[in-house]
């Protein structure tokens, strides 16, 4: 895992603890090297990709989308920024000249599709916050983009779906596998088969050429990046990577809200400050937010204004801080009318619940 700003770091020492010496160096070096050729190659393909314009683009971010306060997640992740979660140790390096998707399964007409195939076809924009079922309550996992790419539904209705089919086997360059409910790609909702992330070619590290962005799914039933296979299958009869390592096998994203200033731990000088953080409800849309200070009453929080129910929603408000030891908390409410539950949960196996708390002391 990697959250946003976070750099992986190489341990070289820890890759050649308890191994002999001389040969294990020569090989590690080759295959480094081969790898780093590998890197360059796919960079350069990269570069020399020309996007498309969108046939259905984004509108505008609404004004007042980002409320710019010091210390708040912006409302857009920069690419650099954007958590990762892989399975590998190695990210894949996928040449898109030879990258190809295959659809089959429970399908009448199986599809397959080049890049250049993939780029032909009308691509949506669309602003999607994506969220990893990993996730401790307040953690890092979690980031928003503008994606652009193919919408997932229209290229499943080229393969003709059956209809008790109810469930997308999709598999990654490096074998990873995810099961993503039929029924969610195919209602309308913004599901792509990206090729862009704000504005530029998709970051290798993030599925370059070609991943998969669904609103309202934990990232492991649905964000399968460098994908290249898709079966069209049942739950009853296939299951994905996580599934029998004990997660469950469709995650809806629960609703979710987080303090981002003041921070766990932080010192404040005593009168006017900020409370500020995000909430999200992905494919609902937040409607409230509250924030309590020292288990007091609840005060609603102003909200920002958002493009739609698929982002997630940047909320402030006002405290007179007092000295001495405070406690913050904050809850969410969805579009539909449900509040966060105040019961903890970790985050196995459908995702985690709870309020986020922070503690801050105030002189």
């Amino acid at each position: 895992m990697r959250a946003g700003g976070e750099v992986a770091v190489f341990d070289r020492r820890r890759l050649l603890t308890g191994v002999a010496g001389g040969v294990v160096v020569a090989g590690a070096g080759a295959v480094l090297g081969s790898r780093l050729g590998a890197r360059q190659a796919v960079d350069a393909a990269r570069g020399g990709v020309t996007l498309p314009r969108a046939a259905t683009p984004a509108k505008p971010l609404p004004a007042g989308a980002d409320l710019r306060i010091g210390g708040l997640s912006p409302f857009v992740t920069p690419n650099k920024d954007f958590y990762r979660v892989d399975t590998a140790l190695v990210v894949p390096q996928v040449d898109p000249a030879e990258w190809t998707l295959r659809i089959h399964g429970m399908v009448d007409r199986p599809v397959e599709l080049t890049f250049a195939d993939l780029l032909k076809l009308p691509l949506t924009e669309a602003d999607v916050t994506l969220t990893c079922v990993s996730n401790e309550v307040g953690g890092p996992y979690v980031g928003n983009a503008r994606w652009l790419g193919a919408r997932m539904a229209d290229v499943l209705r080229s393969a003709g779906l059956r209809a008790d089919a109810d469930m997308l086997l999709s598999t990654s360059a490096d074998g990873f596998t995810c099961g993503t409910p039929v029924d969610v790609v195919m209602d309308g909702r913004d599901a792509l088969f990206a090729v862009a992330m704000n504005g530029e070619v998709l970051p290798v590290d993030h599925g370059f050429p070609v991943r998969q962005v669904v609103p309202g799914l934990y990232g492991y039933v649905s964000a399968t990046k460098w994908v290249v296979d898709i079966k069209v299958t049942r739950f009853d009869r296939d299951q994905a990577y996580w599934t029998p390592r004990g997660w469950s096998a469709m995650g809806p994203i629960k609703t979710q809200s987080r303090i981002d200033v003041p921070r766990q731990g932080g010192s404040l000088k005593a009168g006017p400050a900020t409370i500020a953080g995000v909430a999200w409800a992905q494919h609902t849309g937040v409607d409230a937010v509250e924030v309590r200070v020292d288990r007091g009453q609840w005060r609603e929080a102003r909200l920002a204004e958002v493009p739609g129910p698929d982002t997630w929603r940047q909320w402030a408000i006002d405290w007179a801080a007092t000295p001495g030891e405070h406690t913050i908390e904050v809850r969410a409410t969805d579009a539909s009318g449900r509040t966060q539950t105040e019961q903890p949960a970790p985050p196995a196996p459908d995702g985690a619940s709870g309020w986020h708390a922070v503690t801050v002391q105030v002189a």
